[in-house]
């Protein structure tokens, strides 16, 4: 009992959408219409793409990656730039926690090595914001993203040029922070390690599948099948991937998507969210995130508007701002937490001024292209 009250803790959003559903259900008892509020679609390809990512970190496929790019680097600001860009880039292909779980851990190793121990607050601080902000490029960057693509049967083309002025504004407001950084000489021993035969193997494997997927995310591949191959596949290869799985994100989604359900079988609460959000679908999605954090916001917010378009910038730009705005961001404050506990208190800082910097002018562009 005490195990399972701790995981809950270490779990609020999970334990708030599921707190939120049954108190749902006390409005509107379970009746046969509960097995339409599940969005299988949705969970499939979420369940099936954090499998692949697990499989690839257990090879130290983006560990040798990020050593990589880092041999050919000579300067401080070449250093920052690659652990920060690296996390812009890689999220919008391996989603923005994967992003974080992979390099942020990897910068506070390598900033020891460089003697730069003083800029790790700045520079995890820019690794999350980039990695949020990179995430929003693609329809499977982030959870939120891949719900809204399905949920409002976007094209491939309208999702990405819907994104694409705020994540082009975002990575120049990322090199203009580089800009100002040292060109200090910097000279970094770094361990290589090759991928082992079996772990080419692997890697060949796990690509093969990530294909597999984005067919699935673009409707060509069937649901069904990339489930059922991904999951032989990942079986076969090491059982050891499903337990990297993220299961309480999966049980988050299926805990908003029975509130969800319950509240558009709620007039009165149908009457209302309508008349808040509509109209007003950016700020509301980025005022619901600071509270929710910004993928249950995607969820709940989905079921009162039709204007898709607008609600997705504004969860994304809804991820920049308080530390559970976007439940990605928690993954750099653990890592920064356990690596320097005094500085807790100096990344909240800094974290919450950095964030509002990248979000207002991000928020000026969105405001301006309504109008």
């Amino acid at each position: 009992m005490n195990r399972m009250i701790n995981w809950l803790q270490k779990e609020p959003v999970l334990t708030i959408s599921w707190i939120l559903a049954f108190c749902s259900m006390l409005l509107v008892p379970p009746d046969y219409q509960y097995a339409g509020y599940l969005d299988l679609h949705t969970l499939c390809l979420l369940f099936c793409l954090m499998a692949v990512m697990a499989g690839f970190q257990r090879i130290g496929f983006f560990h040798r990656l990020g050593q990589f790019m880092l041999s050919r680097t000579h300067s401080i600001r070449q250093l920052e730039g690659v652990l920060i860009l690296s996390c812009f880039f890689s999220s919008m292909l391996i989603t923005n926690d994967v992003a974080l779980i992979t390099f942020v851990h990897f910068a506070i190793e390598v900033l020891h090595m460089a003697g730069q121990d003083q800029r790790l607050v700045p520079v995890v601080v820019m690794q999350t914001i980039a990695a949020n902000l990179g995430s929003m490029a693609t329809p499977i960057g982030n959870p939120q993203n891949l719900y809204l693509y399905a949920h409002y049967k976007f094209s491939a083309s309208v999702f990405i040029q819907t994104m694409l002025p705020y994540t082009i504004v975002s990575l120049a407001c990322m090199l203009l922070f580089l800009s100002f950084q040292k060109r200090t000489t910097l000279s970094i021993q770094i361990q290589s390690k090759d991928i082992c035969a079996g772990g080419r193997w692997h890697a060949v494997l796990y690509s093969s599948l990530f294909v597999l997927c984005i067919g699935a995310v673009v409707r060509i591949v069937p649901i069904p099948i990339m489930v059922c191959i991904v999951a032989a596949a990942c079986f076969a290869a090491d059982r050891g991937i499903f337990k990297q799985v993220d299961y309480s994100l999966l049980l988050t989604f299926a805990g908003f998507f029975i509130l969800i359900g319950n509240l558009g079988r709620i007039q009165p609460f149908i009457a209302f969210f309508q008349a808040a959000v509509n109209g007003h679908e950016i700020i509301c999605a980025i005022l619901a995130s600071q509270i929710i954090s910004n993928v249950p916001a995607a969820l709940l917010l989905s079921g009162f508007t039709e204007q898709g378009s607008r609600l997705l910038i504004g969860v994304n730009l809804g991820g920049l701002g308080t530390l559970i705005a976007s439940m990605a961001s928690l993954i750099s404050y653990k890592y920064v937490s356990l690596a320097v506990p005094k500085k807790r208190g100096v990344y909240l800082r800094v974290f919450t001024i950095f964030n509002v910097l990248f979000l207002l002018p991000l928020l000026a562009l969105a405001l301006w292209g309504r109008f």
